[in-house]
């Protein structure tokens, strides 16, 4: 867009021209946007805001509008310019006036910054301040269902229990000792003091362990280890000093099988009479079971220990049969009472490691 002619304005001193004609006087028409202004702002409108605009916009405008209307270019003017407003830069600042928008982006993100945080810490003033109206309000509360209980004789001393006079719970320090040891007692002839007898051992006329059920026959108690012994084992229990012998019998399905245990004074003599064990223990037949393993008869013998107590086993056929390797009720016979004799002499020790405990 251009304009053909009309009134000239006064111009600006630029580069070289300190004269300018006075105010009415016409160039020949030079439309405004000529080329150099077009340039000049083509140029310009390339620059950021700031410093490139301001001082390029400020110089370039007043020389070419200076320039552009009421003389001709190199004419001579009679009277001197004067500056109707002031210097050049009170309308248009230079770069040295120019904001720094940087600095003003800094500013405001500062304060929205110090806006965040004085919000933020409102809120939690506010939230604190919540939480002690209500725990005021608690604390009142309990103060007012004090206050209507008796007054207390501020003359009474201090109940050892607190206020309430009610006995505060205290914690010792120190853990408290350990269990008795059930192999403690069957260890030591100083602890294991519980009465030895065939129904302390062996309770009870039915026995089932599993699946398999046992009846209970003969049963005998004895202090003549020696007796209770054959095949050599008689010698090997007077040998490590047997004090007591208690046996029972117990059948299933044509098979019996006699259980001996024999004490000692100590642990070591109940491992030395396993390991040296030769021949079995003497069976017992009556109370509804028939002679077994009798001699020239082949029976399943075993031998072992725990604490101060040595335990046999020694299985057969009631009918005399000799017994092989494939006869499997036999050796399941022995296991079942083994285990049994086991369990017998180790409970024994638990219940007097019990009753040492007060339990």
């Amino acid at each position: 867009m251009s304009f053909g002619g009309g009134p000239s304005w006064p111009g600006e001193p630029g580069p070289g021209s300190e004269n300018q004609p006075p105010y009415g006087q016409q160039q020949a028409q030079q439309p405004h946007g000529q080329q150099q202004y077009g340039q000049q702002y083509g140029a310009r409108s390339g620059d950021q805001h700031g410093h490139g605009y301001g001082q390029s916009y400020g110089q370039s405008y007043g020389q070419e509008y200076g320039q552009g209307y009421g003389r001709q270019p190199g004419a001579p003017s009679p009277v001197p310019y004067q500056e109707p407003y002031g210097q050049p830069s009170d309308l248009f600042p230079s770069a040295a006036e120019t904001p720094d928008w940087t600095a003003l982006a800094d500013a405001s993100a500062a304060r929205k910054r110090r806006r965040r945080l004085l919000v933020t810490g409102a809120a939690a003033l506010a939230t604190a301040v919540v939480g002690t109206a209500i725990a005021v309000a608690v604390v009142s509360s309990g103060e007012g269902g004090a206050a209507t209980a008796a007054p207390r004789d501020s003359t009474a001393p201090e109940l050892p229990g607190g206020a309430s006079g009610e006995p505060q719970p205290t914690f010792s320090s120190v853990a408290p000792p350990p269990p008795p040891d059930p192999m403690d007692y069957i260890s030591d002839p100083a602890k294991d003091t519980a009465p030895l007898t065939a129904e302390s051992l062996f309770p009870g006329k039915q026995l089932t362990i599993g699946e398999h059920a046992y009846t209970r026959g003969a049963t005998a108690a004895t202090a003549d280890c020696a007796a209770a012994g054959q095949g050599g084992l008689a010698g090997v229990l007077a040998r490590h000093g047997c004090d007591r012998m208690v046996r029972a019998t117990f059948e299933r399905d044509g098979v019996a099988v006699t259980v001996g245990i024999a004490v000692f004074d100590s642990p070591e003599a109940a491992q030395k009479v396993k390991k040296e064990a030769v021949g079995g223990v003497t069976t017992l037949a009556g109370a509804g079971v028939d002679p077994f393993c009798q001699a020239r008869t082949v029976c399943l013998r075993r031998a072992n220990a725990v604490g101060r107590y040595a335990y046999f086993t020694q299985a057969g056929f009631t009918s005399g049969k000799r017994v092989t390797t494939a006869d499997r009720k036999v050796f399941a016979g022995s296991d079942d009472l083994g285990t049994f004799a086991f369990d017998r002499i180790h409970a024994r020790g638990r219940e007097q490691a019990s009753a040492a405990a007060g339990g």
